[in-house]
């Protein structure tokens, strides 16, 4: 016998997908490029490293 939660699982918790995924971090490189990163260098970063940078935008602010 099932429970509710497995059978109501993407209603109870969507899941996220490839394309918000993809808008989500492309938002997020124009962010740093506007902050003063070279464009070349945000475009070879990884994605963890982009919302790890953004975490703290005044240093990227100050180099």
């Amino acid at each position: 016998m099932t429970c509710k939660a497995d059978r109501h699982k993407p209603s109870n918790r969507p899941k996220k997908s490839d394309a918000e995924r993809r808008k989500r971090l492309k938002v997020q490189k124009k962010r740093l490029v506007a902050l003063g990163l070279p464009a070349e260098q945000v475009e070879k970063l990884d994605p963890s490293v982009v919302r790890t940078l953004l975490k703290r935008p005044a240093k990227i602010a100050k180099k």
